[in-house]
Formats: structure tokens, sequence, C-alpha cells
């Protein structure tokens, strides 16, 4: 039976974006997954791998058909994640296809790898918007 591993991400960096993701999601490097081309992040509670990073050539795609959503519980709260984001590396996306009201905000990793900061008190239903970055 097959079961969903975790979500993997394209780099050309893997030492910089291993700082960008373990600091954004407070995550640490797995040692014995480590190579030149990838590292795996796992939660510090010892749950289990949370991300993979892959040394990748090809750019970041500005429209991906999949991508993260990062969920927070308030507004205030997206608000500050997203600053503390893009204190760590990320930046603001000039998003062209936001709703009149959005419920989340997109940022690039230093990569420029789309993700989404989603404010769960907003959000349809508890689980966002559809949108398509």
């Amino acid at each position: 039976m097959l079961k969903l591993g975790i979500p993997v991400i394209g780099v050309t960096d893997i030492p910089r974006a291993v700082a960008f993701w373990t600091g954004a999601l407070n995550l640490v490097v797995a040692e014995e997954w480590a190579s030149d081309t990838w590292r795996t992040l796992l939660h510090p509670d010892g749950s289990g791998r949370a991300l993979g990073l892959m040394r990748s050539a090809s750019p970041a795609e500005p429209r991906p058909r999949i991508h993260l959503d990062l969920f927070t519980d308030t507004a205030e709260e997206q608000q500050a994640e997203v600053r503390r984001l893009i204190g760590l590396g990320a930046q603001a996306v000039d998003w062209d296809l936001y709703p009149p009201e959005p419920d989340f905000v997109v940022l690039a990793d230093p990569d420029g790898n789309i993700f989404c900061v989603v404010d769960l008190s907003r959000a349809p239903s508890g689980g966002g918007q559809q949108r398509t970055p």
C-alpha cells in the first residue's frame, strides 16, 4: 500500500535552503540522509520527516501547479509570520490572482519557490480558498 511521503522542493543552493526552511518551520536536518544534492528535514519532536530539499538546475516555476500552504490561526499571526519569513530571506510576490479579500499571502523562498501563508480564521471552511499559484 502506498503512503504519501513528504513534499520535496527543488533548490539551487542546499545550505541556503536548509537555513531558510529550518528557520521558517522549526525543522532540523537529518544528517543520516544528507548528501551534496539532498537534505531531509525532520520535525524536532522526533515525529518524522517533514520536507525534502533536492538540488535542481531548473529555475523555480512562476506559477507552480503544486505549492506549500503554511497555516496560521489569525490575521495578526499571519502578518507576524510573513514579516518573520521575509526576515529569513523570503520575498513578497506581486500576485495578480488575489481575490478581493484574500485569506492568503503569496511569498517565495530564497530560490524563488512560491508558497502561501494562509490565515485559517478567514479561510472558507478553515481550509483555504481555491487559488492557482
